[in-house]
């Protein structure tokens, strides 16, 4: 028995109802072989499998991919939005106050500690979304130095 074949980026579009077009192939293949990159960095790695691409095509295809749960957003006080590929899972980010850099931080194990709510006002909680602060390896050095 084979393993199933993982589907193409094609594929993944299609099946989330999307039109396939180079850019959105690239934008997404770029945003997944990323780390947590802003709309600036995305645009650029989309013109580097593709060619042109305006930055207005960039954000509507980032809209899409969004709301079809391809890709995920996030907006870090202060900082401009940055895209993620890792979608499916309550996962949450480590964010640096000296350099911006952002790191993935896995929910707690077991039970989803993170979605039980002190006081949850009547709503229907079915995500969390922690961002951690701090200085990463490289600024903690520095400052110490």
């Amino acid at each position: 028995m084979s393993a199933p074949r993982t589907p193409t980026t094609a594929e993944e579009l299609r099946g989330v109802g999307l039109r396939v077009t180079a850019a959105r192939v690239a934008l997404l293949e770029t945003v997944r072989s990323g780390d947590h990159l802003d709309v600036e960095a995305i645009a650029s790695g989309v013109r580097d499998r593709v060619g042109h691409v305006s930055l207005q095509a960039v954000y509507e295809a980032l809209h899409a991919l969004t709301a079809a749960g391809l890709v995920r957003r996030i907006e870090p006080a202060g900082s401009p939005a940055r895209f993620e590929g890792r979608v499916g899972d309550n996962h949450h980010h480590v964010v640096c106050r000296s350099c911006g850099v952002v790191a993935d931080v896995d929910c707690a194990v077991g039970e989803t500690p993170c979605l039980t709510a002190s006081d949850t006002h009547g709503f229907t909680i079915d995500e969390a979304d922690v961002i951690y602060w701090g200085l990463c390896p490289g600024c903690s050095t520095v400052r110490t130095s």
